[in-house]
């Protein structure tokens, strides 16, 4: 039986390759409990301090395999038993984590990548919220992520019409961080895990955590979070390394996970 998600092991990160090319790696429930079984691996592996997302063959994901669900009568239960805890997983995981978008990446497909920390995508690709070609809203979290970093105005527009997004649109845009050439687009990847890997893991999952918490709470209260976060991450050994390294003049170098 082949593995619908393949894990590629480097020194100090992972990279977890979506693996249905045949059906452009949309996804049946099968393999979202085989992704979700990848990252708890992933962050139970002390070793591992980053991972890459990325898809096999054409296309990085369809998003849901329409023909899994096509006698569910209620797609809400599809969202709330599949989709919204992937969703909730990837941000919570205790690593950084690098969306690398090649070829397509469609409908929830798209708020994967985005559930990610940072988003790299090739030249060639196309981000795709179709859901309103099959009578449906955007889910797993696009409708959270997408106004947050493009604005409502370009949200609704590229959700009620159902266009495609380049990726140089999308970098323009905020929606993704860069957009490289394809012939450096797996190069680039494995550069920026190298880089997350290296840093104070940490400070860059805190960091995740005080970003998504400041779209909805008040100036007062993302402060106290700041206070508390930044008084954990100075009692952190990184912290130390940290300083010495800055005053030594080189390189830092953080020590393993807590």
């Amino acid at each position: 039986m082949t593995e619908t998600v393949l894990v590629e092991q480097h020194p100090g990160w992972r990279r977890l390759v979506l693996n249905r090319p045949e059906r452009l790696n949309a996804f049946d429930r099968a393999m979202q409990e085989a992704l979700h079984r990848a990252l708890d691996d992933a962050e139970a592996d002390r070793s591992c301090r980053a991972v890459v997302l990325a898809g096999s063959g054409r296309a990085f994901s369809a998003g849901q395999d329409l023909e899994s669900v096509r006698s569910e009568a209620d797609l809400g239960r599809v969202l709330e038993d599949g989709w919204n805890p992937l969703i909730l997983r990837l941000g919570r995981l205790g690593v950084p984590t690098v969306a690398a978008v090649h070829g397509i990446a469609a409908g929830a497909g798209v708020a994967l990548a985005l559930a990610c920390d940072i988003v790299l995508a090739a030249r060639s690709a196309r981000f795709h919220m179709a859901f309103a070609r099959i009578g449906l809203i955007p889910d797993s979290g696009a409708t959270w992520q997408l106004p947050r970093l493009i604005g409502p105005a370009r949200a609704r527009a590229i959700s009620m019409l159902a266009e495609p997004v380049t990726a140089e649109q999308a970098e323009a845009w905020g929606m993704i961080w860069r957009a490289v050439e394809d012939e450096v687009f797996g190069a680039e990847a494995a550069k920026l895990a190298e880089r997350l890997a290296a840093g104070p893991t940490a400070a860059l999952v805190a960091t995740r955590g005080a970003f998504a918490a400041a779209g909805t709470a008040t100036l007062e209260a993302q402060l106290e979070r700041e206070r508390d976060l930044q008084r954990a991450a100075g009692q952190h050994p990184d912290y130390a390394e940290g300083v010495a390294a800055f005053l030594e003049k080189r390189a830092p170098r953080f020590g393993a996970r807590a």
